[in-house]
């Protein structure tokens, strides 16, 4: 069965969705939001005139376009049912559930911000970040500047951290949660998604990211803000069409809103992110990411599990030599201990998605975990 028929197999009445269970429904909505996402990047690239805008392949993917639209918004109202009652119980166990008032309530038509509160979504990381290791590996602060150039010499990226280090594969689950709302937003037809700043409520983003929400849980966040703010990029890598050699930190600003009637605790904050960034988002130069990415320890498994889902993509699987694979990764470590600690994790095999395995000759080969693609792929066929 294609994608297509997969998700056609799905338009049925809202009574009808309600006997699938909620990963069942999640799985759809996140396949939908990925090919919402290709219909839009594809309607960008066709639509260069305004006589353009009225030709039967523009209308035709707009008519595809409203098709997925209106079957995500059946999807949407079954899974928020299947979710209130689990939320509740989440916020109910929070320290800080009382503090929340009505802040994600709250509606500005004129707000000079992008308001987080979509309840699921399909899971964004931008495609900039995944090619560079911008983000450290370290688990202790990393004080050393960093740079990268790309194997054929045309991008580039020096990294330059803070008084606290350099931002860390962890510190990234911010910026996936926000790319992840904003692009959402957009697919939805938000206006306020177009604004680099967005207000969220802090605890909504410990959940989503797989984070500990006690005490502890809101200090490590304030750390990874500062990280974040504090850590300097020089690039000339290009986003949303745009290729200048600037620099920037990777996010503008970031600033707690509400706090914690009973602590210091942030409850909801405003993020501003870099221009580089806000421009990938808006260009919809993002890749869907499984959701069990959050719940990989090793800062090295994340890194190639999105370097895996940006090179090998739909394929049965991509194969990088290992000296590649580690320059990629932005490992700082020997050859030697590189090749242990990716050995480490082929004995894990817990990368979301893709199986990894390292050969005799010193090279790593990343198979997908879709049985039918992998099939299809030994067999010859497309």
């Amino acid at each position: 069965m294609s994608e297509q028929d997969a998700i056609d197999s799905w338009d049925m009445p809202a009574e009808h969705l309600a006997c699938h269970s909620l990963d069942d429904l999640r799985d759809v909505h996140r396949m939908l939001a990925e090919r919402i996402v290709a219909g839009n990047r594809e309607l960008a690239r066709v639509a260069v005139s305004e006589d353009y805008l009225d030709s039967q392949e523009v209308l035709a993917v707009r008519e595809q376009l409203a098709a997925m639209q209106a079957l995500r918004g059946r999807l949407d109202a079954v899974i928020e049912d299947k979710l209130k009652a689990i939320k509740a119980r989440q916020r109910a166990e929070s320290r800080s559930a009382t503090s929340l008032g009505g802040l994600v309530k709250t509606r500005h038509p004129n707000r000079d911000f992008f308001l987080a509160d979509l309840f699921d979504y399909a899971l964004k990381d931008d495609g900039a970040s995944m090619e560079a290791p911008i983000f450290s590996l370290a688990t202790k602060p990393d004080l050393s500047i960093w740079e990268w150039t790309s194997r054929d010499g045309n991008r580039s990226v020096k990294v330059t951290p803070s008084v606290l280090g350099r931002a860390t594969m962890h510190d990234k689950d911010i910026l996936i949660y926000c790319c992840s709302q904003m692009v959402e937003g957009l697919n939805r037809g938000r206006e306020d998604a177009k604004n680099r700043t967005i207000r969220f409520t802090v605890y909504d983003l410990l959940v989503a990211t797989n984070r500990d929400t006690s005490g502890r849980g809101y200090k490590l966040l304030h750390e990874t803000f500062e990280r974040l703010r504090g850590t300097s990029i020089t690039t000339d890598i290009r986003t949303g069409g745009q290729r200048v050699r600037e620099g920037f930190g990777i996010i503008d600003r970031w600033k707690i809103i509400e706090k914690s009637r009973d602590d210091e605790r942030m409850i909801a904050v405003e993020v501003t992110l870099s221009e580089w960034l806000y421009n990938a988002v808006q260009a919809m130069e993002v890749l869907t990411i499984h959701p069990n990415y959050f719940r990989l320890r090793k800062p090295l498994a994340r890194r190639l599990y999105e370097l895996a889902r940006k090179h090998c993509g739909r394929q049965a699987q991509w194969k990088i030599g290992l000296a590649l694979l580690q320059a990629k990764a932005g490992s700082k470590s020997t050859i030697k201990e590189f090749r242990r600690a990716v050995r480490t994790i082929e004995a894990d095999n817990s990368l979301p998605e893709y199986r990894i395995v390292i050969n005799d000759d010193d090279t790593v080969t990343f198979h997908t975990r879709d049985a039918k693609r992998l099939l299809a792929s030994i067999a010859g066929r497309p």
